[in-house]
């Protein structure tokens, strides 16, 4: 399931550490195999054995860790991402505090240090939250399974300020993030969207008749009658609060896969993909009974406009473009209007 809210800035953040996690491990895996084994000069002569369960279960959970970095790296925008990367997050802590743990309670090496490691992995993911939460559940594994290292006080202290340190520049690289995500996307809005009324704007009209080329699609350009009136009487803010009306009821009247956009002053285009004539007539009507109802404009005060509508409809296997259509649904709506100030 995909999480709409992560852009491509996020996404390839997330691929970052993910690929990261996957080296970092792979060097964590072959190193800890090569301890097992005792091929280096790194490890004991003999191994007790704890610390071949905690190699053994270490390489294990590295493994699972790793499967679910591969999941995460080919779905960065999934909706547990955030789980997995917590999970992740918990399986490496608890391999390195085993290794760690047995380690300093069975041989004089000091390998307390790569606690950090596991800090700087949760801040990485989960900002200062994860980093101290990490802190504070490794320090206590430490303090429980080593109670008589002579490092604690030293381990506490480090670790600390690694917790502080890395979470906060994680914390705000992530605020910067999300700043820069909401201004991409209020641009992105602006791009295609009318800024008064929120509607699509021409741009975005484009694009979606594009999107239905070759296949039956129906342009309704309305044009509302009696909207200079209302500017000339009551002001340009009330006939925008009436345009910004208009559109949200322009848009309830019409169905799933419809696109309603304004073109500029009064003038609104409705696409209607895969739309027959009846299909076409009936939302006319809908439209019509939708926009010619009283509009509250502030200050006790309703006018009431109407809607021209002209129709261009292109069939399967059509190739007009929304240009034509539009000026063939723009010709309509001015015979629908003159015809309608005729009978006036």
């Amino acid at each position: 399931m995909r999480d709409e809210s992560v852009d491509d800035s996020l996404r390839s953040r997330r691929r970052a550490v993910e690929f990261a996690a996957l080296v970092s491990r792979t060097i964590g895996l072959l190193c800890t195999g090569l301890y097992l084994t005792g091929s280096t000069g790194l490890s004991p002569a003999v191994l007790s054995a704890d610390m071949r369960l905690a190699c053994l279960a270490a390489i294990a959970l590295m493994l699972v860790s790793n499967l679910l970095s591969v999941r995460n790296l080919t779905r960065p925008a999934s909706r547990w991402y955030p789980r997995f990367s917590a999970a992740e997050v918990l399986l490496d802590s608890v391999a390195i505090v085993a290794w760690v743990v047995v380690s300093e309670r069975d041989y004089p090496q000091t390998t307390w240090p790569l606690l950090g490691l596991t800090i700087a992995i949760a801040a990485i993911r989960h900002q200062l939250a994860g980093a101290l939460l990490t802190f504070a559940l490794t320090s206590v594994a430490f303090v429980v399974g080593v109670p008589d290292s002579p490092d604690v006080a030293f381990l506490l202290g480090t670790n600390a300020m690694i917790a502080v340190m890395t979470g906060a520049q994680s914390a705000a690289f992530a605020r910067q993030l999300t700043a820069l995500q909401e201004t991409r996307r209020a641009l992105q809005h602006q791009a295609t969207h009318d800024g008064l009324t929120g509607l699509p704007n021409r741009a975005q009209l484009a694009g979606y008749a594009d999107e239905h080329a070759g296949r039956p699609l129906a342009v309704l350009l309305l044009d509302l009658n009696g909207f200079k009136q209302v500017n000339d009487t009551h002001g340009h803010a009330a006939g925008d609060r009436l345009l910004q009306e208009v559109a949200a009821r322009l848009t309830g009247a019409l169905g799933p896969g419809d696109l309603a956009g304004r073109l500029g002053g009064d003038e609104f285009l409705v696409l209607l993909p895969e739309a027959g004539t009846a299909e076409v007539a009936h939302a006319v009507v809908r439209i019509r009974d939708a926009v010619r109802r009283p509009v509250d404009i502030g200050d006790g005060r309703e006018v009431t406009v109407g809607v021209s509508a002209g129709v261009a409809i292109r069939p399967a296997g059509g190739d007009a473009g929304l240009d034509a259509l539009t000026a063939e649904a723009d010709a309509a709506m001015y015979r629908d209007k003159r015809g309608r100030a005729a009978a006036a």
